[in-house]
């Protein structure tokens, strides 16, 4: 009998797939259901116009629905959190900016959830960002501008997307490096700010060029100034802020595909394969082309250290404007 019984075992170890050998946890056939994406903003934003590209080209490679919920408020926090306690099993996923995963550690005395904790899965998109005024503002110039505040300090108002958010955190910066005064306004979310930029009940926002363009297009707003490096050739009349005299001053902002803590490697890097495969799509070259994104891409390591970069980045800004953890 002991003769045939390693045969048989041999046998038998053929009939198991090499998927199930490779995933004992049972995450080969992920996704077998809709997938939910919670976005940390209000529909009509940045964050929310790029998730629904990717969340079309997932169920595409995919082969299951990619459902987004949208949960805006407390500058991101509402949306990461929600994420934070859900079953790590991969059907449950955060879409974010960067306030919620990386600065809002030092905007806030406590935390429902551990932006440290959450999986890092893929960069979406990135965007430098640029000074938006609304399109009645007096001043025609970013001198001109700084001028005027100066001459008003605490009369100008600016918007941003929430306490923490890269728009507050660059109008922070802005602020102190220009020795000015100004009122912060704070929204639930890109699409609300915006609103009231165009209405012209607040002055101003730095918000990323792929919202702010087609505003300015549409001459419902103004660009006065972009915060890169080197002028953007799309805006190759509009100055950089480091060029009327803030040296070094760029800010930039990025959005993320975030898993529950503890969510299996096997299902995250799946998650992140399908997500770089889809921009490598023409039809999505083509729409970020359109809005004037650029792509992300690359490794979880690589959010992850962008999370760090970010976090002591926004941090050291937070504490040298002396905004005080809420």
């Amino acid at each position: 009998m002991l003769r045939y019984s390693i045969p048989l075992a041999a046998a038998a170890m053929l009939l198991v797939s090499p998927a199930a050998v490779s995933q004992p946890d049972g995450t080969a056939d992920y996704p077998n259901r809709p997938v939910k994406i919670i976005v940390s903003v209000p529909a009509g934003g940045g964050v929310d116009t790029v998730t629904r590209i990717f969340a079309a080209g997932l169920q595409q490679k995919l082969g299951q629905p990619f459902v987004i919920e949208n949960r805006g408020g407390g500058g991101g926090n509402i949306g990461a959190e929600a994420v934070y306690t859900a079953e790590p099993d991969g059907y449950t996923l955060l879409a974010s900016q960067p306030a919620p995963i990386t600065s809002n550690i030092a905007l806030y005395k406590k935390l429902n959830f551990d932006p440290v904790a959450l999986e890092p899965v893929a960069i979406m998109s990135k965007f430098p960002n640029v000074l938006l005024v609304r399109g009645e503002f007096p001043a025609q110039t970013v001198q001109e501008f700084i001028a005027y505040a100066k001459a008003n300090p605490g009369k100008i108002t600016y918007a941003s997307q929430g306490p923490g958010t890269s728009s507050h955190l660059t109008a922070e910066l802005f602020t102190k490096m220009t020795g000015t005064k100004m009122l912060h306004v704070p929204y639930r979310g890109t699409g609300p700010a915006l609103n009231d930029i165009v209405a012209g009940h607040v002055d101003f926002i730095f918000m990323e060029l792929a919202s702010a363009y087609k505003l300015h297009e549409a001459k419902k707003a103004r660009i006065l100034a972009v915060a890169t490096e080197k002028r953007l050739e799309i805006l190759a009349n509009v100055p950089t802020l480091i060029e009327v005299g803030l040296p070094g001053f760029v800010s930039d902002t990025w959005n993320a595909i975030s898993a529950p803590p503890k969510t299996p490697a096997a299902i995250v890097a799946k998650l992140n394969r399908a997500i770089n495969g889809v921009l490598e799509e023409p039809e999505t070259k083509a729409r970020f082309h359109q809005l004037n994104m650029l792509p992300g891409g690359g490794s979880p390591e690589d959010l992850a250290q962008l999370k760090r970069a970010d976090t002591e980045r926004w941090s050291k800004v937070i504490r040298e404007a002396g905004i005080q953890p809420e």
